[in-house]
């Protein structure tokens, strides 16, 4: 039974990892090629951790075909992609540009580990002081006032 569940999974699994229909594969080998790439750059607005090649979702089919059409109009890459981010926004790459106003997304990262790591080493360089003063240990007089108590008891 495990060998018969192992065969199908070995099986459907590279059929499971792409979704484009065979109504969708275009004639021109060449031009299929490069609607796959484009789609493997496009994120699938449903799902979101998928690319629109292999999401199943109705909206992901309705940009692989988008991206067919504007191919077959004569379009290159760079303006398919303008296209589809110009009507949907640039959150529908999988790997957004880092400039403009992403370039603020980019660097916030960094900016705020370089910040705790700034906070972090003030805050353990202050404690450090702090035990420091309290280590000294007590003045003459109050050694004598100590003592003077320790008597009495």
């Amino acid at each position: 039974m495990k060998n018969f569940l192992f065969l199908l999974l070995v099986i459907f699994t590279p059929l499971a990892s792409y979704s484009v229909e065979p109504s969708e594969v275009l004639d021109d080998t060449v031009l299929e090629e490069l609607a796959r790439d484009i789609s493997k750059d496009l994120r699938c607005l449903v799902c979101q951790n998928e690319s629109i090649d292999e999401s199943s979702a109705t909206l992901a089919k309705d940009l692989r075909i988008l991206v067919r059409e504007r191919l077959l109009a004569g379009d290159n890459k760079d303006a398919v992609l303008k296209f589809i981010v110009d009507r949907y926004g640039e959150f529908v790459l999988l790997n957004p540009s880092s400039n403009g106003s992403n370039l603020i997304l980019w660097l916030s990262g960094p900016l705020m580990l370089l910040i705790a790591l700034i906070i972090s080493f003030s805050f353990i360089k202050a404690n450090q002081k702090l035990k420091r003063h309290t280590i000294i240990g007590l003045s003459d007089e109050e050694k004598r006032e100590l003592e003077k108590i320790i008597r009495e008891e």
